[in-house]
């Protein structure tokens, strides 16, 4: 190797000096960070420290009626749904055939009894009547005619009888007297019979006369209309159907198990969602003896008061009593309705309000029982109103 090769090999090397600053720069760098770290993170603790809010003091509404919640003995019902039916309905059909021609009503329409509803055609029967009416005309003078021949042969027989007992006559010619007298009775008592059939003939004709008009049976209200103008009726085809007006009768079904509760005549309250929250007394005066086979109930009659409200079909509930048990109930001014729930004010121990969402039972004039979320001895605000209580310290009044 030449000298020029070994300087450059020697100028490459790096100096002591070099190496010490080369291995001290990584130390110097590791805890400069190192610091920044810390107070960086001292800084943010600081902060924090700071801005921690203290704990708020929760509002205070005062004059707020508040309820202690203690169980009470209630009256223990069995409910039966059922529908309301009139006590009289009638389907009104006709008993001959013939073409409609009126129809005076429609549904809803008021009716009285014997109203004319609806007309058929009555030529064909009216035409029987006047048939009929002449026959009975025909038979009475007959009746005149052999009237007058009995009458004559009647006193022919007696002048004969007389000149018979006096040997005045032969037994041939008072033979012959009698057996006209007798011919005279026969021709009479035929005419008597014939005017019978006469007048039981004009009987039937104004009778199938009267079937060309429908007629209301009672006092009601048309609820169906099954026919119209110009539709042949037959023997048997319903045209309306009516309904009394006066007397309804809830239908309701009982299970089997809870029959025993159920009484003929026994007085029971029944609620008609569709005519308000009032209760209508009804009386039990039907109970069918046979159980359905499907739903394993027995089906009640409940007549009802007269009400102008009533409508056939709506939908009922009757309460039989089972005695008494143990409820919890609260006042329906407490409820909250929040949507498909509701809810009530429940007080912790330190009458602070929370909302507590719970599930209710019947309910039973201003109170409502409470089956779920409540328990005996709690405080609830009793009437809330539409004040927003949740979170807020109470003050009774």
């Amino acid at each position: 190797m030449n000298r020029q090769s070994m300087n450059l090999i020697s100028t490459a090397k790096p100096t002591a000096k070099q190496t010490s600053r080369t291995k001290r720069a990584p130390v110097v760098t590791a805890g400069f960070l190192l610091l920044a770290l810390v107070t960086i993170v001292a800084a943010m603790v600081g902060c924090s420290s700071e801005r921690e809010p203290a704990s708020a003091t929760p509002e205070t509404v005062s004059n707020v009626s508040l309820l202690s919640v203690q169980p009470a003995n209630v009256p223990d019902l069995v409910e039966a749904v059922g529908t309301l039916r009139a006590a009289q309905t009638s389907q009104l059909a006709s008993q001959m055939m013939g073409n409609i021609v009126e129809i005076r009503v429609h549904e809803g329409d008021r009716i009285q009894r014997g109203q004319v509803l609806a007309v058929l055609d009555d030529a064909q029967p009216r035409a029987v009547l006047d048939r009929a009416t002449a026959a009975d005309l025909a038979s009475q003078q007959g009746i005149v005619a052999s009237d007058s021949d009995l009458a004559l042969a009647e006193a022919t027989f007696k002048r004969y009888q007389t000149l018979y007992d006096k040997k005045s006559v032969s037994p041939q010619e008072f033979d012959e007297v009698k057996a006209r007298y007798q011919g005279a009775q026969a021709r009479h008592d035929i005419a008597r019979s014939g005017q019978s059939q006469a007048k039981a003939a004009v009987q039937q004709a104004h009778t199938a006369l009267g079937y060309t008009r429908i007629l209301a049976p009672f006092d009601g209200i048309v609820t169906e209309k099954k026919a119209d103008v110009g539709t042949l009726a037959s023997p048997g085809m319903a045209i309306f159907t009516v309904e009394d007006l006066h007397r309804y009768r809830l239908e309701a079904t009982v299970n089997e198990t809870d029959l025993r509760y159920v009484r003929m005549g026994q007085q029971i309250p029944v609620v008609i969602d569709a005519v308000g929250d009032k209760e209508l007394k009804g009386r039990v005066v039907e109970i069918v003896p046979a159980a359905d086979s499907a739903s394993r109930s027995f089906l009640v009659k409940i007549e009802m008061p007269s009400d102008p409200a009533l409508r056939s079909g709506l939908f009922g509930r009757a309460q039989f009593s089972r005695g008494e048990r143990s409820s919890l109930s609260i006042p329906r001014t407490a409820v909250l309705q929040r949507g498909q729930l509701q809810g009530i004010y429940v007080l912790d121990q330190n009458k602070i309000a929370n909302l507590r969402y719970i599930t209710l039972g019947k309910p039973s004039g201003a109170q409502v029982e409470v089956l779920a979320g409540l328990q005996a001895g709690e405080t609830l605000i009793s009437d809330p109103g539409s004040r927003e209580l949740s979170g807020k310290k109470i003050e009774p009044r």
